[in-house]
């Protein structure tokens, strides 16, 4: 039997983007997992082994963050859910002295104009993160998307309410390769999210949100399979760190050349070239960039 949900509220900013919010929490139209009825996310996670569904209830001021253990006991404290809801939201990121440092920029007040407020919507985990990441190399939302999908129905954890719930660490690091495979995964990214849910279950790797994020992506980036775009986008989505560099993204390069009106689209290298001056906020201004393009729900 579950125990008596556990909640917790925070106020919002005036700026905060409600849609933007709700829009990452979209991406899968079957609901399977994550589902949005009006301002509420419902969204299933595994948590310590346990199914677990998590509401997050939007209003023009606060924030409201349940939590619904199939557990006799909650695995989480007021404090700890606090710390969850406030990193969901994005809270903690310093945009307000982003957008006053660049208000003034020629291109970057732009993007300001287009899209204030803008904050990066955080996965539950770290985990989530990059194994969304993972899915997502060199293939379209969709698909990405679809093959999620298809591994969360195949790693068989659902609540008690009906709803999946995302693997966490411990059952993708015993899910056979040979199950990935049938989800759509490729033999590479299949290996490499095992490999990297192994090094957490067996301690030789830690994503632990206390942590340095760049030390964190130096781990990564020695891991087989692991890149600077799956890096920059897991410390982004899952850390909320502001600085790493998504040169290598077509949506980020698609609209840096309509920002900038240049005739083809930019290298990545001179995307790099062009992010780099605006360090220690170059994945915020390629958010910024995403905002730009229809293609911005990862």
């Amino acid at each position: 039997m579950s125990h008596a949900p556990l909640s917790v509220t925070t106020p919002l900013p005036e700026s905060f983007r409600h849609q933007d919010f709700l829009t990452f929490h979209r991406r899968d139209k079957t609901e399977l997992a994550e589902k949005v009825d009006c301002s509420e996310v419902i969204k299933g996670i595994t948590l310590q082994g346990v199914p677990t569904l998590l509401h997050l209830t939007l209003s023009d001021k606060t924030a409201r963050l349940s939590i619904h253990s199939d557990a006799e006991e909650c695995r989480m404290t007021e404090e700890e859910l606090q710390y969850l809801l406030k990193h969901m939201l994005g809270l903690r990121q310093t945009t307000d002295e982003f957008e006053f440092e660049y208000r003034a920029h020629p291109e970057l007040s732009r993007l300001l104009n287009h899209s204030a407020g803008l904050r990066i919507p955080q996965t539950v985990t770290p985990f989530e993160a990059i194994t969304w990441a993972i899915t997502g190399q060199l293939i379209s939302v969709e698909a990405a998307v679809s093959i999620r999908r298809r591994l969360i129905e195949a790693t068989g954890v659902q609540h008690s309410s009906g709803m999946w719930c995302l693997p966490d660490e411990k059952i993708l690091a015993r899910t056979e390769i040979e199950t990935y495979r049938s989800c759509g995964y490729s033999n590479s990214k299949a290996t490499t999210i095992q490999r990297i849910a192994q090094a957490l279950v067996d301690g030789s790797l830690s994503l632990s949100l206390d942590a340095d994020p760049k030390e964190i992506g130096e781990q990564l980036l020695a891991i087989k399979g692991v890149g600077p775009w799956t890096v920059s986008y897991t410390l982004l989505r899952g850390f909320g760190w502001l600085d790493g560099s998504l040169h290598g993204d077509v949506a980020v390069r698609r609209s840096l050349q309509q920002l900038l009106g240049l005739e083809e689209k930019p290298t990545e290298k001179e995307t790099k070239q062009w992010l780099a001056s605006f360090s220690p906020y170059r994945a915020l201004v390629a958010a910024h960039l995403w905002a730009m393009d229809s293609d911005k729900s990862y």
